[in-house]
């Protein structure tokens, strides 16, 4: 059995499903905004908030799939619609933890926060390491119900968690870093450029952390 070819193909699923799907969830959220020109009424945030949560089920989608696509063959008693529905549940509860506070402190601001002064912005290596922070606590509720798909056909299982915080706590201040700056770019196609390569460096990140936890979860006796 090559462990390697199984991590080589998880790394390569994990970097162009994030960038498929994580810039698809960026782009949905993007346009909406950009055409709401900043949700300012009550209305207008929780749905903000819907809009941006159920983007969530593309990007669950298009690397759930791509991941299964990669992994099947080494774990052929995960079905696909169990991994896909692993996915799913832990990503649409991660965008809504990570998306609650916004939406909650939007709602509280109310007609203060027009004659309220411009937050400063904390320094970028306080930004990043929130970010990594964010990636610890996402990565453990990205992955639960993935862990769930995987007991009683995979070997330490226990194991899923901890990797995807690991890979999380590396691979979310990429995602920041590279969203700072795009947003310093003249062009627009120049932003989505960059945000491409980000994310799909963010994704091989990922991918070669808890790839390489996964190939060490292979069953008992499993073959290609």
């Amino acid at each position: 059995m090559d462990k390697d070819r199984l991590w080589l193909r998880w790394i390569a699923a994990n970097a162009l499903g994030e960038m498929f799907g994580l810039g698809l969830t960026f782009a949905i959220t993007a346009s909406f905004f950009a055409s709401q020109g900043g949700p300012q009424t009550v209305g207008g945030i929780l749905l903000a908030f819907a809009v941006a949560v159920v983007s969530g089920a593309v990007e669950a989608t298009l690397v759930g799939l791509v991941q299964w696509f990669a992994m099947h063959a080494w774990f052929p008693a995960v079905s696909r619609l169990a991994w896909w529905r692993g996915t799913l549940v832990g990503a649409l509860i991660a965008y809504v933890l990570g998306y609650l506070p916004s939406t909650l402190m939007d709602l509280g601001a109310g007609a203060a926060s027009a004659s309220a002064p411009a937050a400063s912005e904390p320094p970028q290596w306080v930004t990043l390491l929130l970010a990594a922070g964010l990636g610890l606590v996402g990565g453990a509720v990205l992955s639960f119900a993935q862990g769930l798909a995987l007991r009683g056909r995979a070997r330490r299982v226990g194991t899923w968690i901890p990797a995807n915080m690991l890979a999380w706590m590396l691979g979310m201040p990429i995602i920041f870093w590279g969203v700072d700056l795009a947003f310093k770019l003249p062009a627009a196609w120049q932003s989505v450029l960059l945000m491409a390569a980000i994310l799909l460096l963010a994704g091989a990140v990922v991918g070669t952390v808890h790839g390489w936890f996964l190939k060490k979860m292979l069953p008992e006796g499993a073959s290609v």
